[in-house]
């Protein structure tokens, strides 16, 4: 086994060492009869849409919880942060899977969308459902003996309804027929990405670290604000890459303009144009033709976007250093500044 308190790359090593085990164990799981066609689907996909990313998410529960302990790890705590890195990750692939079925999309992680895969479809709908149930079965194989085992499942089943419901005030807002620019505006942008990004991807990586450490979640609120806050730093850069990204770096062709999404750009050209230009926006945002999302873009470079993105990129990594540096945990304190620099002008 490679050195989990060794490099960047040991540590992504043993993580996928884990990654191994865990699937083996849910292919092997004793409440299912398994078929060897039915072991092959599952593998095919779990291989397919877990493992497949950046793994930032899963892998920050291993680093929070070092920083968290500040001493060297045990084989079986690393074992264990890993397990909750892989339920986070687990979590993430089942978003995924069912977001590129309600969004239409064609590629995700330089790839097709799984249901985009030949002969699977529709079936990808049920190996969400799987991927989200594979959660309580690591959980329960791993964690039951555990104080804080209740902790971790509603943990997890909060931030799964806290982002489902982000996903459907995303949804309801880009109804077909519907298409009302006016509704947009920063509070709205705010709610749906502090939902339906920010908690699992930011928070839920840390509330794992800090329940591993014996935490109790309660008595972490400032954690979670500045945690948040960070999520929505990240989705504005997102939504700024959707746009000004290279697709070859991102992993993905931008479609935000096309799906009329409530992106922190269209919300602060609405706030910057012109009688004239918010014309051409009202007309243009939404519309699948290649000349329309253009027009937009237009527009984004006429009012210098691009210079207004750079301004709140500086502004948050101020306000939320000030706000990490007012923390009277030097643990937490790294914690934080781990992941604000892991995200701080980032190209993908």
């Amino acid at each position: 086994m490679a050195n989990p308190n060794g490099t960047t790359s040991d540590l992504r090593a043993v993580f996928l060492e884990v990654y191994s085990v865990l699937k083996s164990e849910l292919l092997n799981d004793p409440a299912f009869e398994w078929t060897d066609g039915s072991r092959q689907w599952v593998e095919r996909m779990l291989d397919y849409n877990v493992p497949g990313g950046k793994l930032n998410r899963g892998l920050s529960v291993i680093d929070s919880y070092k920083l968290l302990k500040a001493d060297e790890l045990t084989k079986d705590e690393v074992f264990l942060a890993s397990a909750l890195g892989w339920c986070v990750e687990w979590l993430q692939a089942y978003f995924l899977v069912l977001d590129d079925i309600m969004d239409s999309s064609h590629t995700r992680r330089g790839q097709p969308c799984w249901f985009r895969v030949p002969k699977v479809g529709m079936i990808a709908v049920n190996d969400g459902v799987i991927l989200r149930n594979h959660i309580p079965r690591i959980l329960k194989k791993h964690f039951r003996g555990k104080p804080y085992y209740v902790d971790l499942l509603d943990l997890f089943n909060e931030v799964e309804f806290q982002t489902a419901s982000g996903q459907m005030i995303d949804l309801i807002t880009t109804i077909e027929g519907e298409k009302d620019l006016s509704k947009y505006s920063l509070p709205l942008h705010r709610r749906i990405v502090q939902y339906k990004t920010a908690y699992y991807s930011f928070y839920l990586p840390v509330a794992c670290a800090l329940l591993m450490a014996g935490e109790n979640l309660d008595n972490h609120v400032t954690v979670k604000d500045v945690l948040i806050d960070m999520g929505i730093y990240f989705q504005v850069q997102d939504d700024y890459l959707d746009c000004f990204g290279e697709p070859e770096k991102i992993g993905k062709i931008g479609t935000d303009i096309e799906d009329f999404k409530c992106s922190w750009l269209v919300v602060k050209a609405l706030e910057l144009c012109n009688e004239e230009q918010k014309k051409i926006l009202f007309e243009h945002y939404g519309k699948t033709d290649p000349a329309d999302v253009a027009k937009i873009k237009v527009i984004y470079n006429e009012i210098n976007l691009q210079s207004v993105f750079t301004e709140f990129e500086s502004k948050s990594y101020e306000k939320l250093t000030s706000s990490i540096e007012a923390h009277p945990s030097k643990a937490v304190q790294a914690v934080l500044k781990s992941f604000l620099g892991k995200i701080y002008k980032r190209q993908k």
